[in-house]
Formats: structure tokens, C-alpha cells, sequence
């Protein structure tokens, strides 16, 4: 009994380790004056929180605009391209898959009705202290449109 408490113990902090190990996990705030939004659409503030859950990441994201408008969305999504549903303030929003490129890079894509409308190219910087989100999207004309939201770990 000794002997299996032991190895479970050990298994036990070897997957807590790995887990800390994830650089997209902690608690992320947008640096407004560093991020490029198009005119009248970068947020007040935006907090993003994520969390290594199996072999994924759980995310959250709390959202206020100018207008005091309010966004909450959360998602847990393994990083193997398969998609899941991401709930919002008001039920569900687009389901989102993700993929990791390389240990500091994720790609989240968006889809509606099987086409992807989204996509979110999140990438940490060399010191781990900043994560940058380029999100590529279509506006209400098919334009396309490009924001950068630089966001520093707290």
C-alpha cells in the first residue's frame, strides 16, 4: 500500500509540473496603448484567464467595451484541432478548435456553420511575459480585418 501511495503521489506532482510548464497558462490583462484595434472596437479593458486542464487549456475571458457593454466567454478545449462549443454571456457562441504550433504558439480557430470566420494566432514572447493575439475575422462588408491585442501577465 506504501509503495502505491508513493507512485501515485509522484504521478501526481509529475502531471502538476508538466502543467505549469504550458506559458499560455496565468492570467493575461490587454495593454490598450500596445494593441491595434480598428477605430471604436478595442475594448476598455479584457482580462483572459487559462489553466492547463488534461492535455488542453480551460479559457475565460471577461470583456468591457466603451459603451460599459460586458463579454464573458469560457472554453476547455484540448490543443488537437477538435472543435468545442465556447460559452458566452448569453449561451453559446462559435465553437472554436485549437492547435499549438510550437510551445509558444496556438492558432484558435472559430467556425460557423462548418467555415471558419475567426482565427487567432496567440503567441508568447521569448521572456514569457507577453502574449500577443493576432485575430484575422470578416466584417459585416466581407472585409477582412486584422486586431492585435498585446497582453501582459499578471
Amino acid at each position: 500500500m506504501k509503495i502505491l501511495t508513493t507512485i501515485l503521489f509522484v504521478t501526481l506532482l509529475a502531471t502538476s509540473a508538466m502543467g505549469s510548464d504550458d506559458p499560455f497558462v496565468g492570467k493575461w490583462f490587454l495593454d490598450v496603448e500596445r494593441s491595434a484595434y480598428p477605430a471604436g472596437r478595442c475594448p476598455k479593458t479584457m482580462v483572459i484567464e487559462m489553466e492547463t486542464v488534461g492535455r488542453g487549456v480551460r479559457y475565460k475571458s471577461d470583456t468591457v467595451y466603451a459603451n460599459g457593454k460586458t463579454v464573458h466567454s469560457e472554453y476547455t478545449a484540448d490543443y488537437d484541432g477538435n472543435q468545442v462549443i465556447v460559452m458566452g454571456t448569453h449561451g453559446m457562441m462559435s465553437p472554436v478548435f485549437l492547435k499549438r504550433l510550437d510551445s509558444n504558439t496556438v492558432v484558435a480557430s472559430y467556425s460557423k456553420s462548418f467555415q471558419v470566420v475567426a482565427t487567432s494566432r496567440r503567441v508568447i514572447s521569448e521572456d514569457k511575459r507577453f502574449m500577443t493575439v493576432t485575430t484575422t475575422s470578416k466584417d459585416s462588408s466581407d472585409k477582412s480585418v486584422t486586431t492585435i491585442g498585446v497582453y501582459k501577465r499578471q
